[in-house]
Formats: C-alpha cells, sequence, structure tokens
C-alpha cells in the first residue's frame, strides 16, 4: 500500500489562535486522503514581533514545513525575506503565502482572489464608481488590487498612515491607470460621494473590537463590503444592516483565499464547495 502524502503547513501572525483557516485545510487534506497537519504559530504567543520572520521561515524550513500562510501583521514585511515572488505578490507588495520549494522561498498572494471571488458572490451587480476602502495595510493592499480588478472605477484610499496610502495609491495607478486610486482628504466628503465601503483594518476583530469609522458616516443607500471573518457579524455590519445597506461579510475571502492556498502547497485541485461548508459549521463552533 502506498503511504499517504503528508504535508506540515503552517500560519504566522498576532492574535490567531481563532483562526479557521488550520481546521479548513486539515479537513480539505483528510478528503483527498493526505496526511495533513496546519500548526498556529502566534507571534502574541511566542511573545516576539515581525523582527522575528526570518528565524521562523529557517525553522519552518529545517522542520519540513511545505508552506506558510502569512497574516497581519506580517504580509508586507515578509516581502523582503522571500526568495521568489508571483506577479500578484509583486505587484501587491504583501505576501500571505509561501511555498517552500528548493530550498527556495516562493511569495504568493491569495488574499487578493479571494477577495475578488467575494465581490462576486456577495455584490456582483453593486455600484462601483467610487468606493472608500479603510485600510492600506498588507490585506488592504490585497483588497484594493482585487476591487480594481473587479470594475471600481475610482478607489479611495483611508489609513492613519498616509505616506503608505500614498505609496499604495501610486503602485495602483501605475497598475490600472492614472486616477483609479486617490488618498482621501476628508473622510466624511469622500463616504458622502461613495457607493460602496471597503473595509480592510483588524478592527472589528475579537481582539480588535470597535468600529472603523464613526456610524453617522454610513447610509442606506451605501454597500459595505469587510474582510474580517470572526466574528462574522463586525460592529460595522451590524451597523450597516440596521440601516439597510448591502453587506458582504468577510467568510468568502477566508474561504477563497484557503482554497487557492491549499492548492499552491499541495498541486491538488481544492473542493471549494466542500470547504465553504467546513467554514460555515466551524464558525458556529465555540472558541477556545
Amino acid at each position: 500500500m502506498t503511504a499517504p502524502r503528508s504535508f506540515l503547513v503552517g500560519l504566522i501572525g498576532a492574535g490567531i489562535q481563532a483562526s479557521l483557516t488550520p481546521a479548513m485545510h486539515e479537513r480539505e487534506g483528510a478528503r483527498h486522503g493526505f496526511r495533513y497537519v496546519y500548526r498556529k504559530i502566534d507571534l502574541d504567543v511566542l511573545g516576539v514581533g515581525v523582527e522575528a520572520l526570518p528565524k521562523l521561515l529557517d525553522e519552518a524550513q529545517r522542520e519540513g514545513f511545505s508552506g506558510l500562510n502569512i497574516t497581519y501583521p506580517c504580509k508586507q514585511a515578509m516581502i523582503q525575506y522571500i526568495d521568489v515572488l508571483s506577479d500578484d505578490a509583486r505587484a501587491i507588495g504583501a505576501v500571505n503565502t509561501v511555498v517552500f520549494q528548493s530550498g527556495r522561498c516562493i511569495g504568493h498572494n491569495t488574499d487578493c482572489s479571494g477577495f475578488a471571488m467575494s465581490l462576486r458572490a456577495g455584490l456582483e451587480t453593486a455600484p462601483r464608481a467610487v468606493v472608500v476602502q479603510l485600510g492600506a495595510g498588507g490585506a488592504g493592499a490585497a483588497v484594493a488590487h482585487a476591487a480594481l480588478g473587479e470594475g471600481v472605477q475610482c478607489l479611495v484610499l483611508s489609513d492613519p498612515d498616509v505616506p503608505k496610502a500614498d505609496a499604495l495609491a501610486g503602485a495602483l495607478c501605475a497598475r490600472f491607470g492614472p486616477g483609479r486610486c486617490v488618498v482621501a482628504g476628508n473622510l466624511a466628503t469622500e463616504m458622502a460621494r461613495a457607493d460602496g465601503l471597503i473595509h480592510a483594518t483588524p478592527t472589528g476583530m475579537a481582539k480588535h473590537p470597535g468600529l472603523p469609522l464613526p456610524a453617522a458616516l454610513l447610509r442606506s443607500s451605501l454597500w459595505v463590503a469587510e474582510i474580517v471573518y470572526f466574528p462574522i457579524e463586525t460592529e460595522l455590519l451590524r451597523a450597516a444592516r440596521r440601516l439597510g445597506c448591502r453587506t458582504a461579510d468577510g467568510s468568502s475571502m477566508a474561504v477563497y483565499q484557503a482554497v487557492g492556498a491549499f492548492e499552491l502547497f499541495t498541486s491538488v485541485h481544492a473542493d471549494a464547495a466542500a470547504m465553504r461548508r467546513d467554514f460555515d459549521q466551524l464558525v458556529t463552533l465555540p472558541r477556545s
């Protein structure tokens, strides 16, 4: 009898104990008959920051990992430690999936495709002339590229780190065309003319509760897309739904980024529908 294929993968990030990604991967691995182990490498638990990334990468390679997922706050910092970048990861400037191959670290970004699928699934007919996006970090960069690729005509970036927002806007205009992305001046003014709002910051996560903007800036004609998935209904989505806004929660992006990463780790086609069912079941389970 042939031994089952084995995969050891992991997730590097801060405050990741509630992540459903490990369980989604392990369940999909089991469906394919793999020995599939997914470990959480939590910077908070280890008491380290992004400066530990080179050490963690070296340790993972020595221990025989097939690859790693990368999440907040490491997606942009990881770039400098990657040997080869996919076209998407290079354009976005952020990595959420690392594959170890022939002694090299190969960086990919499946957040971009995951958010594109989320827009298609939940907001396919939503108007996209002007959309405000909160957040220009690693996930925000991927989401911004996906939004413009999915037909947003003008993306307005808002981030407390203005130089970071300026740099991302410049990269997006270079890729998609002049004027396709601008940095917000007055957020209230930009929200008043926007068709939609994309939220791409950690605010609303179990570890970072709260609203990412004043609730008074929301209105019923606005659509709202969220990337946070734990909890599924963030304070932002709750406020938007009370007003009657069309909304898309973070579940589709969570599932489809995991589908893409699984396929990169294993070179096997993943069952996206089954992984969606897994997610829906897992998200209802009590969390420790």
